[in-house]
């Protein structure tokens, strides 16, 4: 089911994504010169949709890693409550390898 949602959702931007490509093929002077406009040191003729999509890649990675710099508060108490949880249980394990079994209440299984 998950694949068939993933597919559903992928294959129409896919096909966006061939189609905006096929139609933007022409080229477009990109600049990085920005005191010359007639001969620019740094220029490049591209298709207009690899800068568009350059553009996208680029927005989507800077994105992904702010968001993943803005939950590393997150991912650190995580880290912190797992080690935790495992000295804990180490703890548990040890308090209950110290006492017979005989010393523990009996477990029910909640049934009358």
């Amino acid at each position: 089911m998950k694949a068939f949602l993933k597919a559903l959702v992928l294959v129409p931007v896919a096909l966006l994504i061939v189609l905006f490509s096929v139609a933007n093929r022409a080229p477009v002077r990109v600049s990085l010169d920005p005191f010359s406009r007639d001969l620019p040191t740094l220029s490049y003729e591209l298709p207009l949709f690899a800068v568009v999509l350059a553009a996208i890649a680029v927005g989507v990675l800077v994105g992904g890693l702010a968001s993943w710099i803005a939950q590393g508060k997150h991912r650190k108490a995580a880290r912190r409550n797992r080690r935790e949880v495992e000295v804990l249980r180490s703890e548990t394990q040890a308090l209950r390898s110290a006492v017979p079994d005989s010393a523990l209440p009996a477990l029910t299984s909640g049934r009358n």
